[in-house]
């Protein structure tokens, strides 16, 4: 089994622990132990989906050129594969770890405008922002939409951070909604990953958003 396998197998083992985890806290009584510990294990899954589709990105992007020998248009292939798939992992992560943050600091919202929480917002709206970019040069309407979605989502969380009296019903819905995004976002990667091959294989002799990079 190759490297980037080993990844995809490990990323999926993640991501399943993140869906599954996800449930718990849904139905076990807010405050309780298991609530607390399943969690945090949902979040940590998802935060271990997203560091590995981060990494299979930049595999994607700065790797051999033979993993997918069939793909002809690079600039398309970096797009979905490379920056995209950066840019979906490092929400997942944002998504997952702003969950934790809100209940570990639920008396202090102040300290999620530290540069410990700030830095990983930033972070993502950075990739969010190159990835459209990089997707409007190439004309690919799917990465200027999920880029789109995560501006917005980071908008939100940005907006309950800095809000000067935001009402008790914040704090749940601000922790509810972060883990239901990640849990949007955290199957993405290898559905590109599997999905956007078989496309590729279809397709790639015939469609070209742009030049054939050869490196």
């Amino acid at each position: 089994m190759h490297l980037f396998e080993i990844l995809i197998v490990l990323h999926v083992i993640t991501g399943l622990t993140g869906l599954i985890a996800f449930w718990v806290p849904i139905i076990a009584r807010k405050g309780a132990v298991n609530h607390r510990r399943w969690g945090r294990i949902c979040a940590y899954g998802f935060i271990g989906a997203g560091a590995l589709a981060v990494i299979m990105a930049l595999i994607s992007l700065y790797g051999p050129e033979t993993r997918i020998p069939s793909i002809t248009d690079r600039m398309l292939f970096d797009g979905l594969f490379g920056w995209m798939m950066l840019y979906l992992g490092l929400l997942t992560i944002g998504f997952a770890d702003y969950g934790l943050a809100v209940v570990k600091h639920s008396r202090n919202r102040e300290a999620l405008r530290g540069a410990r929480y700030q830095v990983v917002i930033g972070g993502v709206l950075a990739s969010a922002a190159y990835c459209f970019w990089y997707g409007f040069h190439i004309g690919e309407a799917l990465m200027m939409a999920v880029a789109v979605l995560g501006i917005v989502a980071m908008g939100i969380q940005e907006l309950y951070i800095w809000r000067s009296h935001p009402r008790p019903a914040n704090l749940m819905w601000a922790s509810i909604s972060a883990r239901s995004s990640a849990w949007g976002s955290a199957p993405t990667p290898p559905l590109c990953q599997w999905g956007l091959s078989g496309i590729f294989r279809n397709t790639s002799s015939t469609r070209s958003s742009g030049p054939c990079l050869a490196r």
